[in-house]
């Protein structure tokens, strides 16, 4: 209640405020040697760098704070939460940069820094009250990601968007295909029963970490390589957005 505009007035007058809460956007962006693949329209490593194109210029345009983690196996870049076109540019920039060091003809870039790495840079850097925005295969993730997920949900608003490719989801051996792994190569057996026990194994681990997430009430939004990322956010915000 306004007591000196009640006197003034001689009725009752009530001022109402909204309170402006800003919440900075942190973008996780992988972009490490698994998601340097891709049997249709683009790499998961490029999907990605789209899909963080997409979320920082939307957070911008929404005034809010805007900043990222992107790593790889050699290093993670920093990049601080601010309202500015300049440091949208800067990050994308730093996207760029780690995305075109995959494609290079020189001898795979060795590394200790993990996904659970590249987490903990978020969880220093996203102290309370920010949107964390996981983009990754989740290649490599443990009990450790786990925890570091659970210990960044407790306090900021978590999303996850998992990148895959439709090769990596359905496979179907063909005579001579071989796989790389850990530096060796491996060839894919031709029995009938390995495409169903392939996309068992993969249904199995998106189901796992979609539980997962489930459980801190994390969203997690499927994203492939074979379609344009822009239209699969559509369709997948408007789904959330109707139930």
């Amino acid at each position: 209640i306004d007591w000196k505009a009640t006197a003034r007035l001689r009725s009752t007058y009530v001022r109402v405020y909204s309170e402006e809460r800003e919440r900075p956007v942190l973008l996780v962006v992988d972009q490490r040697r698994p998601m340097f693949f891709g049997s249709r329209r683009a790499m998961k490593s490029v999907t990605a760098a789209e899909v963080a194109a997409l979320g920082a210029w939307r957070v911008l345009n929404a005034r809010d704070r805007v900043g990222g983690i992107v790593f790889n196996e050699a290093e993670i870049v920093d990049i601080s939460p601010h309202r500015s076109q300049t440091q949208v540019m800067r990050m994308l920039h730093e996207v760029v940069r780690l995305n075109h060091a995959l494609a290079e003809k020189a001898a795979p870039t060795t590394g200790a820094v993990t996904l659970n790495h590249a987490l903990e840079a978020a969880l220093r850097r996203a102290k309370h009250d920010h949107l964390v925005v996981l983009i990754s295969d989740f290649d490599g993730a443990d009990e450790a990601t786990q925890r570091l997920a659970t210990l960044i949900a407790a306090h900021n608003d978590m999303l996850a968007v998992a990148i895959y490719d439709p090769l990596g989801a359905s496979l179907q051996p063909q005579p001579g295909m071989v796989v790389e792994v850990g530096g060796a190569r491996v060839a894919l057996p031709l029995d009938a029963g390995f495409p169903a026990a392939f996309q068992r194994a993969f249904t199995q681990r998106l189901d796992e970490w979609t539980e997962i997430f489930r459980a801190l009430q994390v969203p997690v939004l499927p994203i492939s390589t074979a379609e344009p990322p822009a239209d699969q956010l559509r369709s997948l915000f408007g789904q959330r957005g109707a139930a």
